[in-house]
């Protein structure tokens, strides 16, 4: 009787649908989601801030449909996703790729800044080489150049400063491991460099000068003739008095 039942249901079903319908019901694999249901899908994950499905989707829909009016804003969202996810190299990528794609889109200004800061949050220690740092000043200046009248600069400006505060403190760091070993020579060129270059940083610039000139003087204790030859050119600016 059971049996029975379920065959009329089946044909009932038969009857009220199309047959190839019922086929396809149960059959094919369900309809992949459109371009616009990616995008708004990536944009709901990003409101509960769960960032790595958002960059799913957005990816998705970059990758499924690269011609689509959505993509544009799905690689922007993209960058945004791992950017707030605090992947900033990953960040960086999207936001470089973009650029290189849409040099001439109306978020350009955006994404200079964001790439700035991106790198710039990539840096780790004033102990480690900082060349995200100065990756950073280079989208922050780029920013600046060609967008004067942006929104951004003054945040960017903002960023240079502590940009160039970081060179100067990891210039430091070497020059005073120089000191620390006795490689006088070594830490006076260092802070030399320094208080020539980092004019902008004065109270990191007025401390290398000082220890510049007592560097000097201790290499020159050691030295021999010819070490002091190879030098001789730059210190005598320094040292007017001797």
């Amino acid at each position: 009787m059971r049996k029975l039942l379920q065959f009329a249901t089946l044909m009932g079903l038969l009857l009220v649908l199309p047959g190839c319908g019922v086929i396809d019901y149960y059959l094919l694999p369900p309809p992949e989601d459109t371009a616009q249901e990616l995008y708004e899908a990536g944009l709901d994950a990003m409101k509960v801030k769960d960032y790595e499905e958002a960059a799913g989707h957005f990816q998705a829909l970059k990758d499924r449909f690269p011609f689509s009016p959505y993509t544009p804003k799905a690689e922007l969202s993209l960058g945004d996703a791992w950017f707030l996810a605090e992947e900033y190299q990953l960040s960086t990528d999207v936001y470089e790729e973009f650029e290189a794609l849409h040099p001439r889109h109306e978020m350009i200004e955006y994404v200079l800044f964001q790439i700035g800061v991106s790198n710039f949050k990539l840096f780790e220690s004033i102990d480690k080489p900082n060349n995200t740092v100065g990756r950073a000043i280079e989208y922050f200046t780029r920013l600046k150049e060609a967008y004067p009248e942006s929104k951004y600069v003054a945040e960017a400006e903002r960023y240079i400063s502590e940009c160039r505060r970081l060179m100067a403190e990891h210039e430091v760091f070497v020059a005073d491991f120089y000191w620390r070993s006795e490689r006088y020579g070594s830490a006076w060129e260092r802070y030399t460099y320094i208080s020539e270059n980092f004019q902008d940083q004065p109270e990191i610039a007025a401390y290398a000068a000082k220890r510049a000139e007592v560097a000097w003087l201790k290499f020159r204790e050691n030295a021999s003739e010819e070490e002091l030859e190879r030098i001789q050119g730059s210190w005598k600016q320094w040292f007017d008095w001797l």
